[in-house]
């Protein structure tokens, strides 16, 4: 049977399920909080995440792991970064290597610094080899979910399984381009969200265009150096995954991390502004995970560093756009 489980009921999870239920006979759909899940199945939208959007009936949501992953020939995982590894291990069991795996999960894991492709592969490796990809792009969740034409990328080492993937998840709106980079497809994703803090710092300090696109630019730069340094390819950061995730992000009214940068520049403390949002703004994690990444790799990341003292030690946003005006000169 042609069927898709999809591990994680947020907005992303939602527009996925949404966009992709067409291309499968069932997609079961795994929501962590059981009355959640038995609203959406009551009345086909997800009401906290993603309202208005009618979810398609052959998406089935459920809170147990074991109903959502055994027997699916896909498993995408959509969950938050930080509960990636444990939402991993809890499915374990109900998991065979005949199934193909995808990650979507933007982020990096705190701690071991390892990308979401590689907390799937650590867990399973514990039963079996399994082949994964990973799936990211500029994507806003209820553009997605509405049907907007959108492209992104599938990205793995193993050829076969790109090819796989890309036919079974693209539709007339929902445009995959295959890529065999997954380190720079999941630095870029992970570190954009970074980027984006800044660029809402610098919308909500009163900035313009100018202010932005330097940012957008010069972060792009720092994103590069990162990604090649930990074996990357420098041309995927030029493609969906890199410049066009980045634009995205830093740029549309929908991005949470450019909302949070928002707030941050209006003199409001992480813990307020965390505490007010329903869903996960994945910079901040990223954020603390890229600086440790940075002196791993000795990589030069001024952009980062400064929305790590911001977000870390309450810098106030204008002193660090001052330091990072002042840094010494040098060539592009």
């Amino acid at each position: 049977m042609n069927r898709l489980a999809i591990i994680g009921g947020g907005s992303w999870g939602t527009a996925l399920a949404i966009v992709l239920a067409p291309r499968f006979e069932s997609v079961r759909f795994w929501v962590h909080q059981p009355e959640l899940a038995e609203r959406i199945a009551a009345t086909r939208q997800n009401d906290v995440y993603l309202p208005g959007l009618n979810i398609p009936a052959n998406v089935m949501p459920t809170a147990e792991l074991k109903e959502a992953a055994a027997g699916a020939s896909i498993v995408l995982g959509v969950m938050p970064s930080q509960h990636a590894r444990r939402v991993y291990g809890e499915m374990l069991p109900f998991l065979s290597p005949e199934m193909r795996f995808v990650t979507a999960t933007k982020g990096l894991e705190n701690g071991t610094l390892l990308r979401m492709s590689q907390v799937m592969e650590a867990v399973l490796l514990e039963r079996f080899h399994p082949r994964i990809a990973v799936l990211s792009g500029p994507t806003f969740a209820r553009e997605i979910a509405a049907q907007e034409p959108a492209a992104v990328v599938i990205s793995s080492r193993d050829t076969g399984l790109c090819g796989e993937i890309q036919t079974a998840f693209s539709s007339a709106s929902f445009r995959l381009y295959a890529n065999h980079d997954p380190i720079g497809v999941e630095v870029g994703a992970a570190v954009k969200n970074v980027i984006a803090i800044g660029a809402g710092i610098c919308h909500g300090l009163g900035l313009g265009s100018n202010s932005v696109a330097a940012l957008i630019t010069r972060g792009l730069a720092e994103i590069t150096r990162l990604a090649m340094a930990m074996g990357g390819e420098s041309r995927t950061l030029a493609g969906l995954a890199g410049l066009g995730d980045l634009v995205l992000t830093c740029t549309g009214d929908l991005s949470r991390n450019r909302k949070l940068g928002m707030e941050l520049a209006k003199g409001r403390t992480l813990h307020e502004i965390v505490s007010s949002m329903t869903m996960i703004a994945e910079g901040v994690h990223s954020t603390f995970a890229a600086m440790d990444l940075a002196k791993r790799f000795n990589v030069e990341m001024p952009i980062t560093g400064q929305m790590y003292c911001i977000l870390k030690e309450a810098k106030p946003p204008m002193e660090a756009i001052r330091e990072l005006m002042e840094r010494d000169l040098k060539k592009e």
